[in-house]
């Protein structure tokens, strides 16, 4: 199956940021790709953490969910939208009756009281997968949200973002007549290994990470975990991320990534908007977890 990793370098304005993502999801298209994964915050990344809560939108219903459907109708694509502001409320139960029987999601811990507090005046950050038929099949809220300071940038994601409690897992049949389960994250998740490994219990053979690292971060440990995550879980990896400097004044890492199950880079888009390509081998990865049966060797 080919894969596309979508690299952007968004701005504040939503318009502005479909249009290159349509773009750039069209070259996907025309090089073979049947999944696109967008990076997180592909419509917006604000002048502000706060700008997103006034885009939020409920799950179900809006434009940027719209234009999802609409693009993955239109270019025939599995297409995961990276994140997108979802609200809060309601959440539970629409996430619960939205998709077919493979769409699973388990809890991840935390009490509803907990979650119910952390949910005021906050919403979700999102990544929404849909089919080529415009249906959506999965939403993944993330779970881990970044907080880091060294004295001259500060993050933290918890003012404004409620976190996920559920790890969610697809199935997405390729034209090849291969069934690849594939397990969703967004971009601080992919420092908690437990996530990926609960993954690849749940019999996932594809990890998607969109994500938006810093450029520091990046630099220090984006390649580094990606890989470790493919190698220790024997799983093909998409991790399609922001990778410029933006209007806001962030500067991301970039280096979109196709990364195979035994943590070889077979595609990188380094800098600037572009697309990562390659192509993932459903009976080379079977074959390499039958060389190698590490995952059948775990105690814990």
């Amino acid at each position: 199956m080919k894969v596309a990793a979508i690299q952007m370098v968004s701005c504040t304005r939503v318009a502005d940021n479909l249009r290159a993502a349509h773009a750039l999801l069209a070259e996907a298209a025309q090089g073979g790709a049947e999944l696109a994964v967008l990076p997180e915050y592909f419509c917006v990344m604000g002048q502000r953490d706060t700008d997103k809560l006034a885009l939020q939108e409920p799950l179900g219903s809006g434009p940027i969910q719209d234009w999802l459907a609409a693009t993955a109708r239109e270019l025939n694509l599995w297409l995961v939208g990276g994140t997108l502001p979802l609200s809060c409320e309601p959440r539970d139960e629409a996430r619960r009756s939205v998709g077919p029987p493979q769409a699973q999601a388990a809890p991840s811990g935390g009490s509803a009281a907990r979650e119910a507090a952390e949910r005021g005046g906050k919403c979700r950050n999102a990544s929404l997968a849909f089919n080529p038929s415009g249906e959506r099949v999965a939403c993944y809220d993330k779970i881990h949200l970044f907080k880091f300071d060294d004295g001259s940038r500060v993050y933290d994601e918890a003012a404004v973002l409620a976190r996920g409690s559920r790890p969610t897992l697809f199935d997405l049949p390729s034209r090849d007549g291969h069934t690849w389960r594939v397990g969703m994250s967004v971009c601080y998740d992919l420092r908690f290994p437990e996530l990926y490994r609960f993954y690849a219990a749940g019999g996932a053979d594809l990890l998607l990470v969109p994500s938006a690292f810093t450029y520091v971060t990046g630099q220090a440990h984006w390649e580094l975990l990606l890989r470790a995550r493919a190698v220790e879980n024997l799983c093909g990896v998409v991790a399609a991320a922001q990778g410029g400097t933006h209007e806001n004044g962030r500067r991301t890492w970039g280096h979109s990534m196709v990364i195979d199950a035994w943590g070889q880079v077979l595609a990188q888009r380094a800098e600037g908007a572009g697309v990562a390509l390659a192509e993932l081998d459903f009976a080379a990865l079977a074959a390499r977890r039958t060389q190698l049966p590490a995952l059948g060797h775990r105690v814990m």
